[in-house]
């Protein structure tokens, strides 16, 4: 039922991208669309220790969404979890709007970190599994990283910490889908294989199929309950735009939103999917 689950809010997390973006006039539907699979396995395949009706609960994992800009999928996937309410959601990048175009933790209790300065994410998620470290909690922490923000060298910094102090209840997670604003990534900086490089720095590496659900909760559930002191890589293989043909792979969609009729087509596209 968890996997059932999942695939179905991945579709409803799509559609609520698609028209919240048209909505705003603005946005960033590519990089949303390519997380959203990785967003339902956590959220809705048992994986993140979570709580609707208590955000702040001290037992519950933490999840920072590293690259920012991919809020859509953030907020579709919390007020598709009920942290809020899905109305709320036609208000992005609107003016007095909680949904800002960067996520704010100032405005909504569910949201752990401000994020949106590309590489930042990292670091946090690392100092606050150090702190559930020292305080002996078992607390696992999530993060979801872009390809192109791994060119960024905090990043590096972070995954030397990370792995100098053991800490094996943070799991990273680089949505791979070669690009960025500027391009495909290989293109702009090439990052080489992320993999090798985490691997390199004392990582625990795994890769999988980033819209495969299945593979996605059974992963990442693993991960989570692993005794390993090491940090957590999976590099999760993705394709920019998933779900929306005429936006697959294309950077141009990284950041503008659809018009009337690209919504309507994309909409239709992805409720024929989700029959």
């Amino acid at each position: 039922m968890a996997l059932q689950d999942a695939q179905a809010r991945a579709q409803a997390i799509r559609h609520d991208i698609i028209e919240m973006v048209h909505e705003a006039g603005s946005g960033h539907p590519g990089g949303s669309l390519s997380c959203t699979d990785i967003m339902a396995a956590l959220y809705f395949g048992g994986v993140l220790k979570h709580d609707p009706s208590n955000p702040k609960d001290p037992e519950r994992d933490i999840f920072i969404m590293s690259k920012g800009h991919a809020a859509p999928a953030l907020y579709a996937t919390l007020a598709e979890a009920g942290y809020f309410p899905k109305e709320e959601l036609m208000t992005l990048r609107k003016l007095g709007t909680r949904l800002q175009g960067h996520p704010d933790s100032n405005l909504l209790p569910c949201v752990e970190v401000s994020t949106g300065s590309l590489g930042q994410g990292l670091s946090i998620a690392a100092g606050v599994a150090a702190g559930f470290k020292l305080d002996g909690k078992p607390n696992a922490t999530f993060t979801i990283m872009g390809d192109g923000e791994c060119q960024e060298g905090q990043v590096w910094e972070a995954a030397t910490f990370a792995a100098h102090q053991k800490l094996g209840k943070l799991i990273a997670i680089v949505d791979l889908n070669d690009l960025q604003i500027d391009g495909h990534t290989h293109d702009v900086c090439q990052t080489g294989s992320l993999g090798e490089k985490f691997a390199a720095f004392g990582w625990e590496v795994h890769e999988v199929n980033g819209h495969d659900i299945e593979d996605l909760i059974e992963l990442l559930g693993s991960l989570k309950e692993s005794s390993t002191d090491a940090p957590k890589m999976v590099i999760a293989k993705t394709v920019k735009g998933k779900g929306v043909s005429f936006m697959e792979d294309q950077a141009g969609w990284h950041g503008k939103a659809p018009n009337d009729e690209q919504t309507a087509a994309a909409l239709a596209e992805i409720e024929g999917e989700a029959r």
